[in-house]
């Protein structure tokens, strides 16, 4: 097949969704697909990978979010483009400009869509003050996924949150995580020295973007009580975003590492000991199955993969949503009982073994095979004579 995907997001941007579309674009290359990539035109040079085709469209940095940016319309752009070479369906991963007149575009020119719902921006207009936005936003939403065939989701739960949003056409799409790269293996002594601290003090490891929406208050809070019993312990940052210059300068002690990819993220999630996750705001949150993956017991509200992957008591401990004072008592439990680090992180690396990234390819190429299929058969029975 030629399959569209049309990502506002893409590596060498650093953060889920930019990463998780990567993969699906080429775990299907390698599989024999053709894949026509529509992008917004980064600072950075862009070199097509096997079996890509890619057009760089005009976009505009996002506010707030310096280093990112979204994709300006291009609705002619895109039907001379897919006219010209028409793709058996497209893949819109992202609900920015871009990406709505991506929709519209193939949807009048009879092309099968699937969207994806990767970015709660519902969530993200209180933490930016602006609230009273979010109704405007569910609406956008809403009708943003409705014109499609279909929209990918990567837990049941959401799916039933979309439904409840009139959004009825959802389909399971899983996340994977590559257990080969994030693994207990990859644990460095060495690294650990930097941090000042031995094989028994407890490092406390925050991946992700350094952001309002990440609910960084009670990840602080939560480690200064870890500190009163465990006053050694060390809290490790990785990531970048708009909030760490502020945290940099009201926390000395912290440890911030920047933006990390590949083995050196790697090294940090199996260097560490623990991964407490506050934020409320994720869609999914791969960085838990990371963490996981790594042998870090997680504490995390029962939201996105959490809920799916946390198995409360035995990879680590799932908190009823917005309860703060549980999240930080499970936290400071777990970090001051060594031994039950241990054990519940042989337990969580268990826990996403069977995530593999090939299984969650064939069933987005299935998913998409599919959904040409019915295409097919619904432009057939429109067609056919009364």
């Amino acid at each position: 097949m030629r399959i569209g995907i049309i990502s506002e997001t893409y590596p060498p941007e650093i953060n889920g969704v930019a990463l998780t579309v990567h993969g699906l674009a080429t775990g299907l290359a390698a599989r024999g697909h053709e894949i026509d990539l529509i992008r917004p035109r980064q600072n950075a040079s862009y070199t097509d990978e096997p079996g890509f085709h890619t057009l760089e469209t005009r976009g505009a940095a996002l506010p707030r979010y310096p280093g990112l940016r979204f994709g300006l319309p291009a609705p002619r752009t895109l039907r001379k483009r897919w006219t010209e070479k028409r793709p058996d369906a497209i893949y819109v991963a992202t609900e920015g400009p871009l990406g709505r007149s991506a929709v519209k575009t193939a949807v009048r020119l009879g092309i099968p869509v699937a969207t994806g719902f990767h970015t709660r921006f519902d969530t993200y207009a209180n933490h930016y003050g602006v609230g009273f936005l979010t109704p405007v936003v569910h609406g956008y939403l809403r009708r943003f996924h409705c014109r499609a065939n279909i929209t990918l989701v990567p837990t049941d739960a959401l799916a039933a949150e979309l439904a409840a949003m009139g959004v009825d056409h959802a389909r399971l799409l899983r996340r994977a995580v590559d257990t080969k790269l994030f693994s207990p293996s990859k644990r460095d002594p060495s690294l650990r020295e930097t941090w000042g601290v031995d094989a028994n003090t407890p490092v406390v490891l925050y991946v992700g973007r350094i952001a309002p929406e990440k609910n960084l208050d009670l990840a602080v809070s939560t480690f200064r009580a870890i500190q009163q019993k465990a006053p050694n312990a060390r809290y490790v940052w990785v990531g970048d975003g708009p909030a760490r210059a502020g945290l940099q300068a009201a926390h000395p002690d912290f440890i911030f590492a920047g933006m990390k990819r590949d083995e050196s993220l790697a090294a940090h999630y199996a260097s560490a000991d623990l991964f407490p996750f506050p934020s409320l705001s994720e869609t999914f949150g791969n960085v838990i199955l990371e963490a996981l993956s790594s042998g870090l017991p997680v504490v995390a509200y029962n939201e996105g993969a959490a809920r799916e992957h946390l198995a409360d008591g035995v990879n680590g401990f799932r908190i009823d949503s917005g309860n703060a004072q549980a999240f930080t008592a499970a936290t400071v439990t777990l970090a001051s009982d060594i031994d039950l680090i241990r054990h519940m992180g042989h337990a969580a690396v268990a826990s996403v073994e069977r995530l593999s990234p090939e299984a969650v390819i064939r069933e987005f190429e299935s998913q998409l095979s599919q959904l040409v299929e019915e295409n097919v058969h619904e432009r057939h029975v429109t067609i056919a004579p009364a």
